[in-house]
């Protein structure tokens, strides 16, 4: 049986996440457990991924990115697991080799995010009855 959740306070993130198109998608390994899963957001400090499997907290996930950017693999920790949804992982660490394409890829997301944020603030606001 797994832990299925530990309290994380908004407060003790350290890095704002962004949310991520329906493009990012990451291989991803938890001891005998696998899957290929949705990025749901991502920053410098870790990632969220949308999946029904279910790893221990702790536990150490083995990452390769399927992104655009080029080749990034990563190891990061559970840091907690919702059933049903996903897994909050923390990054331990990015390969050196592939440092500069993971750069290249929190930066082209953050990109997107603020082009998305500014067409969603041109479109006038309709009165509501």
């Amino acid at each position: 049986m797994y832990i299925v959740k530990r309290e994380v306070l908004h407060s003790r993130r350290h890095n704002k996440r962004v949310e991520t198109p329906s493009g990012v998608w990451v291989f991803w390994r938890c001891g005998r457990v696998e899957d290929t899963s949705r990025v749901r957001d991502v920053s410098v400090g870790g990632l969220f991924i949308e999946t029904t499997k279910m790893c221990p907290v702790d536990a150490t996930v083995e990452l390769h990115f399927l992104v655009e950017d080029g080749t990034i693999r990563a190891n990061a920790s559970v840091r907690y697991a919702n059933a049903g949804s996903g897994l909050g992982l923390q990054f331990k660490t990015v390969r050196s080799e592939d440092q500069e394409h993971f750069s290249t890829m929190i930066k082209r997301l953050i990109q997107h995010e603020q082009r998305v944020k500014s067409a969603t603030e041109l479109v006038p606001k309709l009165p509501t009855p």
